[in-house]
């Protein structure tokens, strides 16, 4: 099993072969724009894919299936829509597939629960995407867990650290779990996706599991970057356990 880091929260997850593109954001620096409350100038995404467009049209060839854990933009752009096949798996939740239906994709698998995909069973996972109202603006969002015979990884999407990640981990028991890093803050409320003492709180729940971090440095709400983090993770003396992908990396993810 192996993964790499694209930017973001785009990533190749290959599974006994099996490869599978999540959540693309596959435009060039800049081409979302500028967000909406945030305290900056700054264009969207802040950095370019680690390799150009002809490395990312062969890469897109040998991709098996896209996952999409929720429709925001900087998990599912306009460039991706253009790019990819309409005819290759899509793997989402039930409640974004008529919208991924609309946009001319025609074979999806719609996850309410678990479903078996090829040799991998697939769980769709609840998550947070912030609190209060700014939470509630961002919607609804999910992860997946992706499990074979004798590997599992939980990614665990756009959220908080809250009560359900810990029930998820409990029942699911994932050998790694991928997590989107940065405090990603609007200029209003709390946080959207982990902080680094949210990361630290999946460490010392998971003990057994290796941790991930993604999101970082790629767009503008993003509030710690990838040497704030490695901070306190080294500070917790957890080094061993939870690793920063950079963009681009790719790494084995053995079995525990």
């Amino acid at each position: 099993m192996k993964l790499q880091l694209w930017r973001n929260a785009t990533l190749l997850l290959n599974i006994d072969g099996i490869s599978i593109l999540v959540d693309p954001m596959l435009g060039e620096k800049g081409s979302l724009g500028k967000f909406p409350m945030v305290d900056n100038e700054l264009l969207n995404p802040l950095v370019d894919l680690p390799f150009g467009k002809e490395e990312l049209n062969q890469k897109l060839e040998k991709v098996d299936a896209i996952a999409v854990t929720h429709l925001h933009p900087d998990h599912w752009d306009t460039t991706a829509i253009e790019l990819l096949d309409k005819n290759i798996p899509i793997i989402c939740s039930y409640l974004i597939s008529e919208q991924i239906a609309e946009q001319g994709f025609t074979n999806i698998t719609s996850v309410s629960d678990s479903v078996q995909w090829r040799n991998i069973e697939i769980t769709s996972t609840k998550g947070q995407h912030g609190t209060g109202e700014i939470g509630e603006k961002m919607g609804i969002v999910n992860g997946f867990v992706f499990k074979t015979e004798n590997k599992s990884v939980y990614i665990a999407g756009d959220t908080i650290w809250y009560d359900e990640i810990a029930q998820e981990i409990d029942k699911h028991e994932p050998q790694h779990i991928i997590v989107a890093g940065g405090a990603a803050t609007f200029s209003v409320g709390d946080p959207i996706i982990m902080t680094s003492e949210d990361i630290i709180k999946v460490c010392e729940h998971a003990p057994e599991s290796t941790v991930w971090v993604t999101h970082l440095e790629a767009v503008s709400h993003c509030k710690e970057d990838r040497k704030f983090i490695q901070g306190k993770i080294t500070e917790k003396g957890l080094e061993n356990q939870c690793f920063i992908l950079k963009d681009g990396e790719e790494v084995s993810l053995k079995q525990i």
